[in-house]
């Protein structure tokens, strides 16, 4: 089957999205890394390919050979160039955030079906071995009512972090934690329990001296009733992530690997009657799946290819932002935020402060 053609843009995270495709090289051929500093980009690609270098956008939109774009730019230009890419024929890769309010999502889903391109929003957290059983376990009739669940997202960011000039400030990073940092775990939350029905947030900047939250406590009601919460900080002495869901059935917990939770040790614990040989019997028969950013861009070349595919839509990512801007919400007003979100809520169209 024909290769996926795919040009990077920003050489900074995307230096992880090139060392996955480069591990998938039946799949996709690197055709063009795009970045302001080329050298950045030279740092990384290995001497035996033949991928091209250059900081010419408009150069690489103009290529008919490439398919495919992957967004690896700082939050405040994803919208911008994920557009200008659809325009131009290509379907879209876009790292996370997609965009910065529920409104310019919708712009990008009317862009989507106006000139028929896919967007494929960087959700790699869902891929992995620990997903994957859990939803098993939740598809066998094992794991039964979702009781409760609880994520900890406790990284470390210091002041060196912050170097970079657009993080930390409202402007270039769009948000703190929560949107950078937490929003893939607030996306697997509800990818295994389903859809938010409301939440309580409380934020605060406690470890740097930015401009955007790096501390946050969140209580979520999802709509089947399951009772959630999400404990947030980049003063973490290390990085760790956790998951810990509850059901009738069965607790599953993740271990504490940061970026890839999924990947990572988990343990699934009978809860009577159903027995931990039921259990194990479902595990044993789960097929293991690549995880990460690798999983991901498997998903997306089947997708494009036409073959059966777990990837990410743009209605998926859109939920992701309906969150942010409910989270960001409530902690302003004090008051829980119920989802989705109207068009006349105050952070439709953005959640910046005035």
């Amino acid at each position: 089957m024909k290769k996926v053609n795919v040009a990077i843009i920003g050489a900074g995270i995307g230096r992880k999205h090139y060392i996955a495709f480069r591990a998938l090289p039946d799949l996709y051929t690197i055709r063009t890394i795009c970045d302001v500093n080329i050298a950045r980009a030279q740092a990384f690609v290995e001497a035996d390919t033949d991928t091209r270098l250059t900081d010419d956008f408009a150069g690489v939109l103009a290529d008919p050979e490439i398919e495919l774009m992957d967004i690896c730019l700082p939050p405040h230009l994803h919208f911008d160039f994920t557009a200008r890419a659809l325009r131009a024929g290509k379907d879209v890769i876009c790292e996370k955030p997609l965009c910065n309010s529920v409104a310019d999502v919708d712009r990008l889903i009317a862009i989507s079906k106006e000139t028929g391109r896919t967007v494929y929003p960087v959700f790699q957290y869902r891929f992995g071995n620990g997903i994957a059983r859990l939803r098993a376990l939740i598809d066998s009739g094992l794991a039964g009512r979702a009781f409760v669940a609880s994520m900890e997202t406790h990284w470390n960011r210091d002041s060196e972090y912050y170097v970079v000039d657009w993080r930390g400030t409202w402007v270039g990073e769009q948000g703190g934690a929560i949107l950078g940092h937490a929003i893939h775990m607030h996306d697997l939350l509800s990818f295994v329990l389903g859809p938010v029905d409301n939440v309580f947030a409380r934020v605060d900047t406690r470890v740097n001296d930015i401009e955007v939250e790096d501390c946050a406590a969140l209580s979520i009601a999802l709509r089947s009733g399951a009772l959630a919460t999400s404990s947030v900080t980049l003063g973490g002495a290390n990085d760790t992530s956790r998951l810990r869901f509850c059901f009738e059935g069965v607790t599953a917990e993740s271990g504490t690997v940061p970026y890839a939770p999924a990947e990572g040790e988990w343990t699934f614990t009978a809860r009577a009657p159903v027995t931990q040989e039921q259990v194990d019997a479902v595990i044993a028969a789960t097929p293991d799946q690549a995880g990460g950013q690798v999983g991901f861009s498997i998903q997306v070349f089947n997708a494009m290819r036409g073959l059966a595919s777990e990837f990410v839509n743009i209605d998926e990512a859109r939920r992701s932002i309906e969150f942010v801007s409910a989270v960001y919400q409530s902690s302003r007003s004090g008051t829980p935020v119920s989802l989705p979100l109207d068009v006349t809520d105050p952070t439709y169209t953005g959640w910046l402060p005035n």
